[in-house]
């Protein structure tokens, strides 16, 4: 196995953007982002143009709040501007109920099982599953404080994606998105 850049596989952690308050009548899945929200997302997929983070797979939550980030993640990448290049062709999104309240190693299931030629996943969920997840890969470069709303980090590994574990994807770099 060699760590040329070319073998290298790229996998970034958004935690969703910020959500509504709970309410009463209202389940947590359910929850909408707030109108800040949907500008930090659409800021984070702008961020991700620039830095030529355009993912093949996104992994997303099937919540709402997690369903919309991904949505104005997606209008910020392709609403980029024309410098950075074309977006590529779209990537290929699995809405994953099982992120839901997911602890960090569900997480990393989901990971393993996306197609070995994919070179850059995405993957978007929530806290602390996410946090954790980017601690469990990362226990050195890690935030002890982990995610805030609309964070990024981006790992990368020489791993193939099947093979995925605990200290085996470095933080390269971290970003937290605001519109």
């Amino acid at each position: 196995m060699t760590d040329s850049p070319h073998h290298e596989r790229t996998l970034v952690l958004l935690r969703h953007a910020k959500a509504e308050p709970p309410t009463p009548d209202r389940p947590d899945v359910e929850r909408p982002l707030a109108p800040r929200g949907r500008a930090d997302a659409a800021a984070a997929g702008a961020w991700l143009a620039r830095q030529g983070l355009l993912p093949d797979v996104v992994l997303c939550s099937a919540a709402v709040r997690t369903r919309q980030t991904w949505h104005d993640v997606q209008s910020g990448i392709t609403g980029a501007p024309p410098e950075s290049g074309p977006a590529g062709p779209a990537p290929a999104i699995r809405y994953e109920p099982d992120a839901y309240e997911a602890h960090p190693e569900d997480l990393l299931h989901l990971i393993r099982q996306v197609s070995p030629t994919a070179t850059t996943v995405l993957l978007i969920a929530h806290n602390p599953g996410v946090s954790l997840l980017s601690e469990l890969l990362d226990p050195v470069g890690a935030e002890p404080e982990g995610l805030r709303t609309g964070g990024l980090v981006v790992h990368r590994t020489a791993a193939p994606w099947a093979e995925l574990s605990r200290g085996t994807a470095r933080i390269e770099k971290r970003h937290t998105a605001r519109g």
